[in-house]
């Protein structure tokens, strides 16, 4: 996902996106297209139906807006950074802020440790934002003791939230631009549409078609789908290599192909790509059907291994023969 799905920075592989209509014969709606830039990547709208679509768009990106000046940790002022950078006081948060960070901890003790918002001591030594390096086995150990959502501590009550060792800090890579995504359908409030953020999907309305890239070459489509009330996240490392860091060792994941995952949320589809990436194909599957998570790993050798929940959506596969 962009430098984003987490477990550290997963970057969605991009998907190819053409809108189709769910029936023949139906008139078509005032539309309106966008592309902008935000949070470090690129934002793309397709907005249907009645009222006035541009102040729809607006407020969409007025909403944006909001979560990444409070949300960022690329952005010093935010109420995220000063939380990282309070060295284990607690800071001032608001609502809407604890009650994300408690829902990506409870993300965490569900995917069994795959997942994990508190690792930028993990990604500062291994260097990810600063085009990576391989850390001491000293610096390393260090790091993994400054990692793991159990430092975060949420008080409610207080409105208030600390980080309980002074190196630990949140990494909202694998899970902020989902909970964008779900805003921003909510605030736009038309009745059909679709949000490319950097690779992730949301559709409603109107069906949407998406290509998912060939883990190989991003370029290609590999497997085709209706989305429709959904949103398709795609984690991998096929661009920036072995980027992904295991939260449970603080290791590199290997590069074995990428991973696909719909969920009727942006935000649960955005951790679960990740997620089910740093499990790997294997166990990753095992644990998607154990969950009823509707995921698509494709390899590197060109298999592709879906859950039942996938299926159901009644993919269509291309073979790199036939491309």
């Amino acid at each position: 996902m962009r430098l984003g799905l987490m477990i550290v920075l997963a970057l969605p592989l991009p998907v190819l996106a053409i809108p189709v209509a769910e029936r023949f014969g139906s008139s078509p709606s005032p539309v309106l297209d966008r592309t902008v830039l935000t949070m470090g990547t690129q934002l793309r709208l397709h907005l249907e139906g009645g009222g006035d679509l541009g102040q729809a768009s607006e407020g969409a990106l007025a909403e944006t807006a909001r979560i990444e000046a409070a949300c960022s940790t690329w952005n010093p002022a935010s109420a995220w950074s000063r939380l990282n950078a309070a060295e284990g006081r607690a800071v001032p948060l608001a609502p809407e802020w604890l009650e994300l960070l408690a829902q990506v901890q409870a993300w965490q003790r569900r995917t069994e440790g795959a997942f994990d918002p508190v690792l930028m001591a993990l990604l500062q030594a291994w260097g990810t934002r600063q085009g990576g390096r391989t850390p001491s086995a000293a610096v390393l150990a260090e790091a993994r003791r400054a990692s793991g959502s159990a430092l975060l501590v949420l008080d409610p009550s207080s409105g208030s939230a600390r980080l309980a060792h002074p190196g630990a800090g949140v990494e909202e890579g694998g899970f902020l631009k989902g909970y964008a995504l779900d805003a921003m359908r909510k605030v736009a409030g038309v009745a059909s549409g679709w949000l490319d953020f950097g690779g992730q999907v949301l559709a409603w309305g109107r069906a949407l078609r998406v290509d998912i890239a060939d883990p190989l070459d991003r370029r290609l489509p590999r497997c085709s789908l209706l989305l429709k009330g959904a949103s398709l996240s795609c984690s991998g490392t096929s661009e920036r290599g072995r980027h992904l860091l295991d939260p449970r060792s603080g290791q590199p994941c290997a590069a074995w192909g990428s991973t696909a995952v719909v969920a009727s949320d942006a935000l649960s589809a955005d951790v679960l790509s990740t997620a089910l990436y740093v499990l790997g194909p294997e166990a990753g599957l095992v644990w998607a059907e154990r969950q009823g998570v509707a995921a698509a790993f494709l390899l590197n050798d060109g298999e592709v291994r879906m859950t039942r929940s996938f299926r159901s959506l009644q993919p269509t596969l291309l073979t790199r023969e036939s491309r």
